[in-house]
């Protein structure tokens, strides 16, 4: 059985710390635990202080990443775009500057799998240099599980919402 793990970059307009953080700061721990109490919702990255903001895998200090698995498709566009998550979304534009690139792409884990930021960093590579496949892929473009599961993809996933 497969999971879907994803991940997601952004870079900050300023430091955790600066004023203009503030509003999405406050949102950080609300926002999580509805993450982590959603149906479907399987692990996200987090330090051992339970501080994913604290991990910084790239070059610049000011992208931030998200990386989950969540039981299907359909559990993590409910969370993305149903929730409260989706007002996030919305504003995220107050937070971080638009990036250039790829900033969010998915792919399918074996259940039990934790994928690491390498493995996340290299899917969005590939997603970056080859466009949508079974390997990275993105809400507009799905893929099925390697076990043979049809993925439609949904009109409302087909544009993000901010």
């Amino acid at each position: 059985m497969y999971h879907l793990a994803q991940v997601n970059v952004a870079r900050m307009r300023a430091p955790l710390s600066d004023p203009l953080m503030a509003e999405f700061v406050a949102q950080l721990d609300p926002i999580n635990a509805l993450a982590d109490h959603s149906p479907g919702f399987i692990w996200r990255l987090q330090s051992e202080e339970d501080d994913a903001t604290a991990i910084r895998p790239f070059d610049d200090n000011a992208i931030l990443v998200n990386l989950s698995v969540w039981a299907s498709l359909p559990a993590l566009a409910d969370y993305v775009y149903t929730s409260a998550h989706r007002q996030v979304l919305q504003q995220r534009r107050q937070w971080f500057e638009r990036f250039e690139g790829v900033y969010t792409t998915l792919w399918w884990v074996l259940e039990g799998h934790i994928p690491s930021v390498t493995e996340a960093k290299a899917r969005l590579e590939h997603l970056q240099a080859h466009g949508p496949s079974a390997f990275a892929f993105t809400f507009k473009q799905p893929f099925p599980a390697p076990e043979g599961t049809q993925v439609t993809p949904d009109p409302v996933l087909d544009e993000c919402p901010a």
